[in-house]
């Protein structure tokens, strides 16, 4: 699976194995907002981390990665 990001113009682009989309999947469907809160600077950059790592799970389950 290949996932592609793109901000201000710039793209990056990374090649997962069926494990690692499947991992990357579980794990935006697992993490809590206690470990999220731990690993921000403040709520507002949780509430965008989590936010984002629903987008990413989202992506992954249409990809065919998803994750009960």
């Amino acid at each position: 699976m290949i996932l592609q990001a793109t901000k201000n113009g710039r793209a990056g682009t990374v090649e997962l194995s069926d494990a690692e989309a499947f991992a990357l999947a579980q794990l935006c469907k697992r993490i809590s907002w206690s470990a999220a809160r731990d690993l921000s600077v403040d709520e507002e950059e949780t509430s965008l981390m989590l936010n984002a790592a629903d987008r990413v799970r989202g992506v992954l389950a249409e990809a065919g990665c998803a994750v009960r």
